[in-house]
């Protein structure tokens, strides 16, 4: 990961070599990203899950849905999946700017525009508001692990894929080191701890495994957790470590998946894509999996 990592939308088109994604638009004061909407064929109005995915860098929203195979998972379990795209002009890297202090915090920079994005597909189409998710890869797994941080609200739960902590980084420079060993100070703790589930490889040289070590511990609650480990090996032959954290009274879960061997890409994703390792447990359909057990209870926040 190089540093990875409300105006009306445009008229939908057609994605490219994706007739179910739409090409849509979002603007507001801190600016504007085009996005596809990914909408299941079997969308006929009924209340839908809606998950936001953010790429990593160098990648484009079309490259991570390919790589990713999202849209395919989404079509046979009936979910709504945005993907925005993060422009050069923004960064060189096409990097979310997650190590930017005007980027972590609530109704400011990108959080704003990705909560915008988010709300506007919310009130376009039927989508159940309890389901809501944010998921990224490197960049956009600390983009996501920002926006769980900053809406709480919103949504219902995160996954964390080869990414950082929320707010590890407050400038390039810290943010080259934080990805090489870890924040130096401990990341702050979420005030409303959203269920997360995160991934990493315990070979990755691009983002330390420290980070998500990090990135688990700021989304558990206070208080005692019951912990289960489970040893498994996926198809493609790559072994891992899966770590459930439960609350005693269940009202929080998260999960923690140790790739072993595994470096800095998406696991089980299509090798299409950039940034994949195919050979790892189908991240998608894990993430959608955790996801779908988890529903916001419509508390204050």
């Amino acid at each position: 990961m190089t540093l990875l990592a409300n105006a009306p939308t445009t008229m939908p088109g057609l994605a490219i070599d994706r007739p179910r994604a739409m090409t849509r638009r979002f603007s507001n004061a801190a600016g504007s990203r085009a996005y596809d909407l990914f909408v299941p064929s079997g969308y006929e109005g009924a209340p839908l899950p809606l998950v936001v995915m953010l790429h990593g860098s160098s990648q484009s929203s079309r490259d991570f849905a390919i790589g990713t195979g999202m849209d395919r998972v989404a079509e046979e379990q009936g979910f709504l999946v945005a993907y925005p795209d993060q422009p050069r002009s923004a960064n060189i890297a096409k990097s979310w700017n997650w190590f930017r202090s005007e980027n972590q915090k609530r109704d400011e920079g990108e959080p704003s525009i990705l909560a915008g994005l988010t709300r506007e597909i919310m009130s376009e189409f039927n989508v159940d508001p309890a389901r809501v998710y944010v998921a990224g890869l490197s960049a956009g797994g600390a983009a996501a692990a920002v926006m769980a941080l900053a809406y709480p609200d919103i949504y219902a739960a995160v996954g964390i894929h080869s990414g950082l902590a929320g707010g590890s980084a407050g400038s390039t420079s810290v943010a080259f080191s934080t990805m090489r060993r870890g924040a130096l100070l401990r990341p702050r703790q979420a005030t409303h701890p959203l269920p997360t589930i995160v991934f990493h490889g315990d070979r990755d040289t691009t983002v330390s495994p420290v980070n998500g070590d990090q990135a688990i511990a700021q989304a558990k609650p206070d208080g005692e957790l019951n912990i289960a480990t489970i040893e498994g090996r996926s198809s493609g032959g790559m072994a891992y470590t899966r770590t459930i954290l439960t609350e005693p009274d269940g009202m929080w879960s998260s999960e923690q998946w140790v790739l072993h061997g595994a470096g800095h890409a998406w696991a089980g994703g299509h090798p299409s894509g950039s940034h994949t390792d195919p050979a790892g447990p189908d991240a998608s359909r894990e993430m959608l999996r955790f996801f779908m057990t988890h529903a916001k209870d419509g508390g204050a926040y």
